[in-house]
């Protein structure tokens, strides 16, 4: 049975590579990879890539994936203090399941208080609510804690999708 991750992005202006290398690593790995945001509307990232996600935020059951995967970009911040997508990094994590988070989204999961005595990496930009939320940020391209993994932006995209597939085949 093959694993299935969920990749959340923003309606506009998520990262382009921060979920199209990653995606790449994981099919090339004979991983599932879905595509979700907040409806299921074309969503656009800051570069043009246009996507028909494959299903809207509410619509994602925890008990379907092994793993969240939420990509940054501009657009990111609105689902930093969404109830819906903070209840979702929890249950993930909760389940015993991966999260993941890349660029600005790891503050996705420091504000659902996933971060609390982790080891953690996200865009500079981040660094400070990180901090504060308890994490231990070091600003690395990408760092894996447990089954948290946070990576620094589009140059690491590509080993961001390394870490999830070797947690996935663990």
């Amino acid at each position: 049975m093959s694993k299935k991750v969920v990749f959340i992005v923003a309606q506009n202006n998520f990262r382009d590579e921060e979920l199209l290398k990653p995606k790449e690593v994981l099919i090339k790995r004979k991983i599932e990879v879905k595509v979700a945001t907040k409806t299921r509307n074309k969503a656009k990232g800051k570069l043009g890539t246009e996507i028909s996600p494959d299903l809207a935020i509410p619509e994602i059951l925890v008990k379907d994936f092994d793993a969240v995967a939420f990509v940054g970009g501009a657009g990111a911040v609105d689902y930093f203090n969404n109830e819906t997508v903070l209840n979702l990094a929890k249950d993930f994590k909760q389940a015993g399941k991966i999260v993941g988070a890349i660029c600005i989204a790891p503050s996705i999961l420091a504000n659902a208080g996933l971060l609390i005595s982790k080891t953690a990496t996200s865009f500079p930009s981040q660094e400070q609510n990180l901090r504060d939320k308890g994490a231990d940020y070091t600003g690395m391209p990408v760092e894996v804690d447990g089954k948290i993994v946070t990576a620094k932006g589009p140059e690491a995209a590509l080993e961001f999708g390394e870490e999830l597939a070797y947690l996935l085949e663990e």
